[in-house]
């Protein structure tokens, strides 16, 4: 009876991890793409929302160490690496929306308008369906094994949802009205939602369990 419920255990820790890493790589493809075709076709909101996926990149690797530790049975309270990593991540974040609200601000002063927004609801698509998909097993994972730790991070990709539909709104938005600056508008609004991603990196970094913009009463729904 202990050993199944060992090897369960071990079973959804495994499967824990394994989400971990796929979403480290998914953000490492989005990133390029989203970054490459956002320099193309001068695309401010899908460049910004590729950098963003760069930074999420670290998190997901404090993410990914910390389902490792709790997989040996180690506490659940961050080690230093986790914490060094959440604060690095904010740090990035922070200074993502910084530089998208300057370069939002230039481009609608100067009139820019974007070649084409098409490749901003192509990824923005992908993005959200992909999310959704990793929401909804890191959330029945984390219910199974009752982790508070890992119910917390995988409400928090609830942002990157977010950051989709930000993407999706500006890039259609444009692409239907041919309106310059929505895609700006829509740089300023994933400029907004990296800087609470920043603040609540470095909550989680200073201890706190759901720093997310959900709560935590959200997160165990």
């Amino acid at each position: 009876m202990l050993c199944d419920k060992f090897l369960r255990l071990q079973e959804l820790y495994r499967k824990a991890a394994l989400l971990a890493l796929i979403t480290i790589i998914y953000n490492i493809v989005e990133g390029v793409v989203s970054v490459g075709f956002g320099a193309a076709d001068e695309t401010l909101s899908l460049f910004g929302f590729g950098l963003d996926s760069f930074v999420e990149v670290i998190s997901g690797v404090g993410i990914w160490h910390m389902v490792r530790r709790l997989q040996r049975g180690e506490e659940e309270r961050r080690d230093s690496f986790e914490r060094r990593a959440l604060r690095i991540t904010g740090g990035a974040f922070y200074l993502l929306a910084a530089g998208l609200v300057v370069t939002a601000g230039l481009s609608i002063y100067s009139g820019h308008r974007p070649e084409t927004t098409v490749w901003g609801i192509v990824v923005s698509l992908v993005s959200i369906s992909f999310m959704w998909l990793l929401l909804h097993h890191k959330t029945r994972v984390g219910k199974a094994l009752n982790s508070p730790a890992i119910l917390a991070d995988a409400a928090c990709s609830r942002a990157c949802l977010l950051l989709s539909v930000a993407l999706l709104a500006s890039s259609a938005g444009y692409e239907l009205t041919g309106i310059g600056y929505l895609d700006s508008l829509g740089s300023l609004a994933i400029a907004w939602l990296s800087f609470r991603e920043g603040r609540e990196a470095f909550g989680k970094a200073d201890g706190m369990a759901c720093s997310c913009s959900c709560s935590c009463g959200a997160a165990k729904e």
